[in-house]
């Protein structure tokens, strides 16, 4: 499935963190459980694990529960446990009612089985989400024109580092390519690993990023999305130049790389065993507050100016079990997660590096996130993420492909061929 360009002025007038992502598309029916109103909490499946966030989701559905119209019951599952299990909640007899998920083209493999609950009633009946920008209306669609998402934050992706380290080995953030490669090399010379991975333990998908982000900087956007849709080939000669471009950096990389997850990997990035991370603002969630202040970033350097500016900018949110027997208590706890005080106290109980959905949430209003406004504002394009502009489906795909190649990279021809073969079979289930 394609998904349409965003223009930079799309993005300015309607939040482009969600403009270039794709409509979803499949046909949500009701169920005739999903009617019912049962008595009793909501149930919020959250995989939102890490210390801060968990703390931030607390907070919120105690502030839904003061308001008098329902209650919600909170049950928080280890992120990767979480991603790997959503099938199976969505599919069983007694599902839970409520989910932090990703809208797109995730959404859109859940929403063609008729597993989403239709959220027209909360779309039509929220004074907040009726002013939700025309960008986020279309993400949250469906291509039977019902919505099935709620969102609520959007965050960037950028290379991280800490500001402390940087000023303590006297280097700067570079502006090019060539400037990129250069400060790897200083860094190397001063015995630290110049770029941080945490592509292990549960958490492979990190290194899509890389993946994405050499992609869009060498081939565009566009074609990005059109490969992640099955409309070109893995082993293409344009996917070929990302990983002939990928191998300059290869020996930059912490040895470590493929076996810290990004947790892991956040502390030695703050502790200054590496000196920088491709990563999204979530890993703030699992560092220290005291940290937060000495965290800086740079965009991801330039590789060929002809290409539009894209970044990684993902929407975060709600979809709900078209199986739920709690249907109006949903529709209810939906309307209040799309309000600005409920995006302001998880933004206020998190690390506060996300960018809220609501048009008058306020955000943390940091240094950091002034500069993440703007780094994403300046961006002609937005992606999602490997899986978000793809499926989760087809995640596993990547992580095979990119673990082998970082293993060995010489083998990257057969490797490509495999990645390829693999993807064909979810493009053609």
């Amino acid at each position: 499935m394609a998904n349409p360009q965003t223009s930079r002025r799309r993005f300015l007038a309607g939040l482009g963190a969600a403009g270039t992502a794709a409509l979803l598309s499949g046909c949500v029916t009701d169920t005739s459980s999903g009617k019912g109103s049962s008595k009793g909490a909501v149930t919020l499946q959250s995989n939102l694990s890490a210390p801060q966030a968990k703390t931030a989701m607390e907070d919120l559905v105690a502030a839904y529960g003061k308001k008098g119209s329902g209650k919600a019951s909170l049950n928080t599952i280890a992120a990767e446990t979480f991603r790997t299990q959503l099938p199976t909640y969505l599919t069983s007899a007694n599902p839970p009612d409520v989910y932090t998920w990703y809208p797109g083209s995730v959404a859109d493999a859940y929403a063609k089985k008729n597993l989403l609950l239709d959220l027209d009633e909360a779309w039509s009946s929220s004074p907040d989400l009726k002013r939700y920008t025309k960008a986020l209306h279309s993400l949250c669609t469906a291509s039977s024109g019902k919505k099935v998402f709620v969102p609520n934050t959007y965050y960037w992706w950028g290379m991280f580092y800490r500001k402390s380290n940087f000023a303590k080995w006297g280097v700067s953030a570079p502006t090019s390519w060539d400037g990129f490669l250069d400060l790897c090399d200083k860094l190397k010379s001063k015995g630290v690993a110049p770029i941080g991975l945490g592509a292990g333990g549960n958490t492979p998908w990190v290194a899509s990023a890389w993946f994405d982000y050499l992609d869009i900087r060498i081939n565009g956007a566009q074609y990005h999305r059109e490969l992640l849709a099955g409309k070109h080939r893995f082993d293409d000669p344009e996917v070929r130049k990302v990983f002939d471009r990928w191998q300059e950096v290869l020996p930059y990389f912490d040895p470590n790389g493929t076996a810290l997850a990004f947790q892991d990997a956040t502390t030695a990035l703050l502790g200054g065993k590496t000196g920088m991370m491709l990563i999204g603002t979530f890993f703030a969630d699992s560092a220290p507050k005291s940290a937060l202040d000495d965290i800086d970033f740079f965009r991801f350097p330039v590789i060929d100016s002809k290409i539009p500016l894209a970044e990684e900018a993902p929407v975060d949110g709600y979809f709900a079990s078209a199986r739920t027997g709690r249907r109006d208590q949903v529709v209810d706890l939906m309307k209040y997660l799309a309000t600005a005080e409920a995006q302001e106290i998880y933004i206020k109980g998190s690390s506060g590096t996300v960018l809220p959905c609501n048009p008058d949430a306020k955000d943390a209003g940091t240094a950091l996130v002034k500069k993440g406004r703007a780094h994403v504002a300046e961006a002609a394009e937005i992606t999602q993420f490997f899986n978000r502009d793809s499926s989760d489906a087809l995640q596993p795909t990547a992580d095979t492909a990119l673990t082998k190649f970082l293993a060995k990279p010489k083998q990257i021809g057969s490797i490509l061929t495999d990645w390829q073969r693999d993807a064909q079979k979810i493009w053609n289930a």
